[in-house]
């Protein structure tokens, strides 16, 4: 199963988010083009889950729409975010959150050698979904999905 990864500095959201685009539905009726059916995951700024799904439209069986049924939490009044978190736990001296030497020496051995590789760096104007050249090269099938700041 392929999955595929969009990071960057600087985009229009701040946000960590999983879309499991499922594969093409059948159909029953001739000619009707279904979009993939799909789970997203959302874990930061907010968390919340959402399942998107074809319906047929009910005035006419030609047509299709996508339906998405969300369910989120929003944080509480007074509810410290991520960084708050790590860093009054730095400072009361709780190192659960942190990674531990050999981990972090460990990711580095794996990392190290992508790194030096050569890889090309495109530059991008701030506030985008990245640089073109990505697109024309690592696209997952039906696209990227952009999320948007909070989900509706």
């Amino acid at each position: 199963m392929p999955f595929y990864i969009r990071a960057g500095k600087s985009l229009p959201v701040t946000c960590t988010e999983v879309v499991v685009r499922l594969r093409q539905p059948p159909t029953m009726y001739h000619g009707l083009d279904l979009e993939a059916n799909y789970c997203r995951f959302r874990i930061s700024p907010d968390v919340a889950i959402a399942i998107g799904a074809n319906l047929v439209a009910a005035e006419t069986e030609t047509q299709s729409q996508t339906a998405e049924m969300l369910g989120t939490r929003l944080p509480r009044a007074g509810e410290m975010d991520a960084y708050e978190r790590v860093l009054g736990d730095a400072m009361h001296g709780d190192a659960t959150l942190f990674a531990r030497e050999d981990y972090v020496e460990e990711a580095w051995r794996i990392v190290d050698p992508a790194l030096k590789a050569g890889t090309p760096v495109y530059e991008y104007e701030p506030g985008t979904w990245g640089p073109k050249e990505v697109d024309s090269r690592v696209s997952p099938p039906g696209g990227w999905q952009n999320p948007a700041m909070r989900m509706p």
